[in-house]
């Protein structure tokens, strides 16, 4: 009898301890610890690979597929396919997207500009179906679009079922692909890259807030890119940081849980900021190589100032990281050109007994009564110009000003030319109006050759204070924005008012 019931509390105990060991196999989420990892590390100034594990295997990349639907987004934007203020009829299929999501309704229109926030932030599923099939008219022939443009991208592992990144038979990348994407969204698209840096926006329905805040907040001098997670890719992340010089983007598939990839992830960043040379020449991609793609009815071209506003808030010139202020900014700048203003300066004085002439320019007396004062003479000189407006200025379509051009005629060339200064450029966002008015007289004392003409403006907007050039021609504004962004300066060319 001893045995027996020996025997039989053995026999209970295994039991209860089967039990226990499959009632927690079924509290964990499936898929995640059989994730495979792989990563990869990578030098965005030069392509350089820093290290790799598996990072040629095909695994299932989850949210960062959203990485490549936003680049074919901010590609149709250039492309003039599609406007970010375009209202986006929500179909059926993209409404019913299981989470995460925003909670967008089947038969609701919303602007794209706040479904490009909810994917990038939130990684909202419905609104990366919407954006789909708004440009593609089909989930389906958006992601042959995506397909093609990871082969041009030089993605040659990759191939991609939906917009979203949820599960899918034959959905597949791998960490090397996700790396070179992730280089590609810093170097083509520049001024949206600033929206994966952001730990909460608004996306037109409600507030958001970024997937990817945790190692945004933890991880000093980290940038964005993307977070993803389904139980059969695991927690995936791509993350980009800067430091100094050096810029590093460090890709990870398979991760446990969200706290294990993050810190992951940080270990890799750091071994890439260990190997990384301080100096390095920056070799920014090829342009795309775009194969026979047929069918894909989109041209390719890359071209600055398609939208009249900026996704997000521009980032803040010389940011505090740097442990520049904006008197710091302003002396730099001016002492740069220092002898620039002094002969501007010099030429404005010499005219006291020269015929006066009419011009848009203070006048000559006007120098002459502040010769005593050079400040007062530099700020004559460096005053917003202000013309009155011709019937061209007024209306906002190329219809009216090729009519305009035509009444006019061609021998007014005075005319037309007045008409063609009609666009813009911003060169950041401030806090207040004052630093943005001191930053743009600033500029203007660093480049007197391009603004002489241009009206300075400050423009509040619900984010903070636009610092603006207008009454530029477009070729000038291009122009400007090639100088300014050569000396690390933002800039975006606004379209005609």
């Amino acid at each position: 009898m001893t045995f027996i019931r020996s025997q039989n509390h053995k026999i209970v105990r295994w039991s209860w301890a089967v039990f226990l060991t499959f009632s927690i196999s079924l509290m964990m989420p499936l898929g995640v610890a059989a994730a495979p990892y792989a990563a990869m590390v990578m030098d965005a100034r030069t392509g350089e690979i820093l290290h790799s594990r598996n990072a040629d295997t095909r695994l299932h990349p989850a949210s960062l597929t959203k990485m490549m639907m936003l680049y074919v987004t901010f590609e149709a934007v250039e492309n003039n396919e599609i406007s970010l203020d375009t209202k986006v009829l929500i179909s059926k299929k993209a409404a019913s997207e299981p989470p995460s999501k925003l909670g967008l309704k089947a038969g609701q229109r919303i602007a794209l500009r706040y479904l490009i926030r909810a994917s990038a932030i939130r990684s909202a599923n419905d609104a990366a179906t919407a954006i789909a099939e708004a440009i593609s008219k089909s989930e389906a022939a958006f992601a042959r679009r995506m397909n093609a443009t990871a082969k041009a991208l030089g993605m040659t592992r990759t191939t991609l079922k939906n917009a979203h990144g949820l599960t899918e038979n034959g959905h597949l990348s791998t960490a090397r692909d996700m790396t070179i994407l992730g280089r590609r969204l810093f170097y083509d698209f520049p001024d949206y890259y600033n929206l994966f840096s952001r730990r909460s926006t608004h996306a037109g329905v409600r507030d958001v807030t970024n997937t990817n805040r945790k190692l945004l907040r933890a991880y000093s001098g980290a940038d964005g890119i993307k977070t993803g997670y389904t139980r059969a890719a695991g927690f995936n992340l791509v993350a980009s940081a800067r430091r100094g010089n050096k810029r590093i983007i460090a890709t990870m598939f398979g991760g446990r849980t969200a706290a294990s990839r993050n810190a992951r992830v940080a270990e890799l960043l750091d071994m890439g900021f260990e190997r990384a040379p301080k100096h390095a020449p920056v070799r920014k991609p090829d342009p795309p190589r775009y194969a026979n793609t047929s069918g894909l009815k989109h041209k390719i071209t890359r071209r600055s100032g398609q939208t009249t506003t900026s996704l997000v808030p521009l980032d803040r010139p010389f940011a505090r990281s740097s442990g520049s202020t904006i008197n710091d900014v302003i002396s730099i700048l001016a002492s740069q050109e220092e002898a620039e203003l002094q002969r501007k300066i010099s030429e404005a004085i010499s005219e006291i007994n020269s015929p006066q002439r009419e011009t848009d320019h203070p006048s000559a007396h006007e120098v002459a009564s502040n010769e005593s004062n050079p400040s007062a003479a530099i700020d004559s000189l460096l005053r917003p110009i202000f013309r009155p407006r011709n019937r061209a200025s007024n209306q906002t379509g190329r219809a009216q000003f090729t009519e305009d051009r035509d009444r006019i005629g061609e021998g007014d060339t005075q005319l037309i030319n007045a008409a063609e200064k009609r666009w813009g450029i911003n060169i950041g966002r401030f806090n207040t109006r004052s630093q943005a008015e001191r930053f743009l007289v600033s500029t203007s004392l660093a480049e007197i050759a391009l603004f002489e003409d241009a009206e300075r403006q400050t423009e509040r907007s619900p984010l903070g204070f636009d610092a603006n050039f207008r009454k530029l021609t477009r070729k000038n504004a291009d122009r400007a924005c090639r100088r300014l962004k050569a000396r690390n300066i933002p800039c975006l060319v606004l379209d005609p008012l």
